[in-house]
Parts: structure tokens; sequence; C-alpha cells
């Protein structure tokens, strides 16, 4: 079992890497999906990386109640995960929350961190004990512009105290930039 982590910007290769990676290892892939179509732009992105991934890796579609994945039976045909992307993940999260950015508490938002966190931990969990491979995707939000509004500033507050979570759980860590991986663990 290890937890290797592939963070960069937008674009900039961390899911072709991760991908890369994953079939390497010749092993069977399971792949976490945790994109939820909403528009046209990201029904375009959902097919772009459908195309990408091999025809015999097994599909999960979800971003929460990782625990979950003990009670498919598929998960036990798989021996790799990939999960992309937890920036993703945590967008969606904060869109189901109900709360208005623009005016709650930072208690509300610290309550909604927390159950972010448990989901990773909760995800890192179900693959120790199944002792499967995770891979997982997140986008580096701490090179950036400061959003100008305060929902995009919360959220880069909790995308970048998630990632620096599950960089210490990891055991690798990569840093793809212009389609080259950087290792920092």
């Amino acid at each position: 079992m290890a937890i290797v982590m592939i963070t960069g910007g937008a674009r900039s290769g961390k899911s072709a890497l991760a991908e890369k990676m994953c079939i390497e290892t010749e092993k069977r892939v399971g792949y976490i999906a945790t994109a939820v179509e909403t528009d046209d732009d990201m029904r375009d992105r959902i097919m772009r990386h459908r195309q990408r991934r091999p025809d015999n890796w097994i599909t999960f579609e979800r971003y929460r109640d990782f625990a979950a994945l003990a009670g498919d039976d598929r998960f036990f045909e798989c021996d790799v995960f990939l999960m992309d992307c937890v920036t993703t993940m945590i967008t969606n999260h904060m869109m189901d929350s109900g709360l208005c950015f623009d005016t709650c508490g930072l208690g509300a938002v610290q309550a909604l961190e927390d159950g972010i966190r448990a989901e990773v931990d909760s995800l890192i969990a179900v693959m120790k004990t199944g002792g499967k491979r995770l891979v997982i995707v997140t986008n580096e939000v701490g090179a950036g512009i400061v959003p100008a509004y305060r929902m995009g500033s919360l959220f880069r507050d909790i995308a970048g105290r998630i990632n620096m979570h599950i960089a210490a759980a990891a055991d690798e860590v990569y840093c793809t930039i212009s389609g080259l991986a950087l290792r920092l663990k």
C-alpha cells in the first residue's frame, strides 16, 4: 500500500502523469472520478478524461462516502486506485454545503473543511485497509493570484490545507509543471 500525491497547476500534466503511473503498474486500476457534470465545459472535460482512460479501468463516480467503496465488489478487483481530483471534490462539497460564502461565519467554513478532511481520511483508510495503492491528483492553488471574492479565497485556503494534509500522509509527492514531473517527497 502506498499513497502517491500529484499536484500542479491547471493543465500542467497532473492527470496524464497519474494515469501513466497507474498503467505502468500493470495492475487493475480503479478510477475515482470526482467531477459532476454541471455545464457544457465540465461535460467536455469529463469526456476527455474518459477517452484517455483504458477500457479495462473500473470507474467509481463519487466525491464523498469513500468508506462505501469497500462494500462494492468491484473495489476488490482493483489493486491501484487513481482519484482525480481533490480540488474538484472540494468544490462539490462547497456547492453542496448550502452556505452563503459571502456572509457565513468562519465556524461554518471550519466545519465544512473538517468534513472534507474526514472524507480524505476515509479514502486513505479504506485504501490502507484494502492494501491498495492510491494515486491522488490535486491542483496546487498557492501559486496563483489572490481571489477577488470570498468564496474563492475560502476555496484556496481549504484546498491548500487539505493538500498539505494529504502530502503529509503520502509516501510520494510529485509536482508537475509544463508536463514535467518533479519529485518532492
